[in-house]
């Protein structure tokens, strides 16, 4: 079953009075549980395509569909709906509040849909335990390193029980320990809780988490490797070798 698919979809942009094709007419489908990674080089499309899957942008042309929803045919309030509703974010620098304790930055989402939180109580207690972070919530980000912060964004990302999360470069402030504690969580939501991740990222060995791997340039897909599940070095190493050749 697919959570989110695009049709023929692209994006154009005005630079002065020259029109550039971010993306071009890209079919792309995530299915339920799978975690896809899209990589390419800088100026591939990768962030456009990551904010027009999560409703962060409109198409120039083309459909994307959403938990069901083809987003060209909703109103921005709809589409404001379905964003808070059906996806969870995950951000390279967190995008925590700082002035707020992990757990009410976990319970923001749900707050903002109106909900109180004392209502939401089990649920914020199921993903503290979850992201191993039962003994931090009450710490606010600054008294939290960046894995912990991370961790908390990604209990965030999970509070309203999403369709699909959407994660842009979510190690790419870390450091590689604290990256793949981090990815190991994500693989681990997919595995054992049936989670859906769409994660852009430049790093192969946060993509070799993945069960496929797209490669965009020029704002096209022009590649894609599926993860060996014996051997995750061979996995990596072919997303190495799809990588330089789009160099």
């Amino acid at each position: 079953m697919a959570v989110l698919q695009t049709d023929k979809v692209t994006k154009q942009y005005r630079m002065g009075e020259v029109s550039v094709n971010a993306l071009d007419r890209v079919d792309f489908t995530v299915e339920k549980g799978e975690f896809v990674a899209i990589m390419g080089p800088s100026g591939s499309g990768k962030s456009t395509l990551l904010h027009l899957l999560g409703g962060l942008d409109g198409a120039s042309g083309g459909e994307v569909t959403l938990a069901g929803k083809p987003l060209s045919r909703l109103s921005d309030n709809e589409v404001t709906l379905v964003r808070r509703r059906n996806v969870g974010f995950i951000f390279q620098f967190y995008n925590l509040v700082p002035t707020l304790t992990a757990e009410e930055n976990i319970a923001l989402p749900l707050m903002i849909d109106g909900k109180k939180m004392e209502d939401c109580r089990e649920r914020i207690d199921y993903l503290l335990d979850l992201v191993g972070l039962a003994d931090r919530r009450h710490h606010k980000p600054d008294q939290m390193s960046g894995g912990q912060q991370q961790r908390v964004a990604i209990a965030r990302a999970l509070v309203t029980d999403p369709d699909i999360l959407l994660a842009d470069e979510p190690t790419g402030n870390l450091d590689s320990k604290s990256g793949a504690a981090i990815l190991e969580l994500l693989r681990r939501t997919c595995d054992h809780l049936g989670h859906t991740i769409v994660m852009v990222t430049h790093d192969a060995r946060a993509a070799s988490y993945a069960d496929r791997v797209v490669f965009l340039k020029d704002g096209r897909i022009v590649d894609a490797v599926r993860r060996a599940d014996a051997d995750p070095h061979h996995t990596m190493e072919a997303i190495i070798d799809v990588m330089r050749k789009l160099d």
